[in-house]
């Protein structure tokens, strides 16, 4: 059989350490095809490039590697990728993306670029991971996470994913003890809480950084804060379906109380003209 065709991405740009960790992993499990952005592009989300052109050119610092860097976002990429790279060609068997330098647990997966490559992926039928190593450094040392990449990429590999689902993993930065393992988790109850810090440029004209805080409601054991805080790799099934499906049965009861409510009204209008 040939080998599975992967495409690489990320939101950190396609000279980070994480992409080329990435890659050198996917070598050996594949052919690889690389489209990442020529530049920084994290917290971009799901966002698309529509209001100006998008830039793709050839890049050739991954020996033994077909690599593209692309002005557009992470899912900008995605789409460069199987719409023109592979246009009338064989798809990717599998869409990776990272690894990225910081976290993506919780409420951050909806701000992640990284995971956006993911999830494209997903929308277009392709079984997709993001990987994440918590550590914000530039030189952060991925070593001990290569062995995890490649073990959960095979897994995705040999059984595939359910439809229209993306893993999204994250893995503790590099500690004295080694990782204890894999945690299959839900998304932590959690958010960002945003303070902007305003300041004057020398013409006296106001701007702002944003900045804030990480804090975590969440005080189970099987979401993935509580995996990365105790030494485990979370690995959370993320799906691009935003219905909350819970809520469906609860909204169609209200409005069939609107309903009558407003039928009850208007019924109550019309009687005196009856009259």
């Amino acid at each position: 059989m040939s080998r599975p065709l992967i495409l690489v991405s990320n939101d950190d740009g396609i000279t980070s350490k994480g992409i080329l960790t990435l890659i050198n992993v996917m070598k050996d499990l594949g052919d690889v095809l690389v489209v990442a952005p020529d530049s920084p592009q994290s917290g971009m989300g799901h966002a698309i490039t529509v209001g100006e052109s998008l830039r793709l050119e050839e890049n050739l610092v991954f020996k033994g590697v077909k690599a593209y860097q692309c002005s557009g976002t992470p899912a900008d990429c995605v789409k460069m990728a199987r719409h023109f790279v592979l246009k009338g060609q064989r798809q990717p068997d599998v869409v990776v993306s990272g690894i990225n330098h910081g976290s993506n647990t919780s409420i951050s997966v909806l701000y992640s670029g990284t995971m956006s490559a993911a999830i494209e992926g997903a929308i277009e039928g392709t079984p997709a991971i993001g990987f994440s190593l918590c550590d914000y450094s530039h030189d952060a040392d991925f070593s001990h996470v290569e062995p995890y990449v490649r073990k959960i990429t095979q897994q995705v590999l040999a059984k595939g994913l359910p439809k229209g689902v993306a893993l999204n993993v994250n893995f503790p930065p590099k500690q004295n003890e080694p990782l204890k393992g894999i945690r299959v988790c839900r998304q932590a109850n959690a958010k960002w809480v945003e303070e902007f810090d305003q300041r004057f440029d020398p013409n006296g004209r106001r701007y702002f950084w944003m900045a804030g805080s990480f804090v975590n409601f969440d005080k189970g054991e099987d979401n993935d804060e509580w995996a990365i805080a105790n030494n485990y790799v979370s690995v959370v099934p993320c799906q691009f379906d935003l219905t909350a499906h819970q809520a469906i049965s609860i909204l169609n009861e209200d409005w069939e109380i609107l309903d009558r409510s407003a039928q009850a009204e208007a019924s109550e209008y019309r009687k005196p003209e009856e009259k």
